[in-house]
């Protein structure tokens, strides 16, 4: 989850489809180097079924196997870093989506204002805002605060790409009749791959729903709540307004 940040950020650049382009194939490799490659280290270096991987976690046990003094506080650090990289990335993704909903009318219209410096302003104190009293919330209940909003978003990440997947094959075919030379950044396969990615995804939604003894099942219940009081909310709110919503194709770059 986080891959598509990038074409939000995308969108604030000079050049859109330079930006989208660069910065999908940097997210394949970066994926490939830190994520798969960190893993292959470890698997390189530790038997799979170590018992000090399972008490220690698997990236200090590595570090120990190979006698780095300090390895826990290392870890430590490292995960520090990349929380605070994640909270920036969070805070940023948050507050376009409230300008974005600000601008379309489904959140308060003060959400789609920019400062001088085109900054929407009060989206992101909006999200830090939210962000603060989470952990407030969590300060007074940390037996039920944190695990609940885990187990509540743990499966809408895959919710997310279904949508998207599910968007692009409807809003390509609707590009490429009315308006193919906006359609400038394409995706591989297509259509096939993106069948393929909705198969994978909802097979582990299917997973998931028999996996009780994990706690995934309940993850997936959770979050199939949150997401129908979402869809509940739009179409409630599209009854009320009549259905009326823009329908708009950027000037400067559509991906499909």
């Amino acid at each position: 989850m986080g891959s598509e940040i990038a074409t939000l950020a995308a969108g604030e650049t000079e050049d859109p489809q330079k930006a989208v382009t660069k910065s999908t194939n940097s997210i394949i490799w970066r994926i490939a180097v830190f994520y798969l490659g960190s893993i292959f280290v470890v698997v390189a270096l530790l038997p799979w079924n170590d018992p000090t991987a399972k008490d220690k976690g698997s990236y200090v046990a590595a570090l120990d196997s190979l006698g780095i003094a300090h390895a826990g506080q290392i870890m430590n650090f490292i995960v520090l870093t990349s929380v605070l990289s994640c909270l920036n990335s969070g805070l940023y993704t948050a507050s376009r989506m409230a300008f974005s909903l600000g601008e379309r009318g489904d959140a308060p219209r003060a959400f789609g204002r920019t400062n001088a410096r085109g900054v929407p302003m009060t989206a992101i104190l909006a999200s830090v805002a939210f962000g603060f009293l989470a952990v407030i919330l969590n300060y007074f209940f940390p037996k039920d605060v944190f695990l609940f909003l885990v187990n509540s978003s743990g499966a809408v990440a895959l919710f997310v790409w279904l949508v998207i997947c599910f968007s692009q094959l409807r809003l390509r075919r609707i590009i490429e009749r009315e308006s193919p030379d906006k359609l400038v950044v394409k995706m591989w396969l297509y259509p096939y791959l993106t069948w393929a990615t909705i198969g994978l995804i909802l097979f582990v939604l299917a997973y998931m729903l028999t996996d009780k003894e994990h706690g995934n099942r309940e993850i997936l219940l959770l979050s199939l709540l949150v997401a129908a009081i979402v869809v509940g909310i739009a179409l409630i709110k599209e009854k009320l307004t009549g259905g009326r919503a823009p329908n708009e194709v950027s000037d400067k770059v559509t991906t499909g």
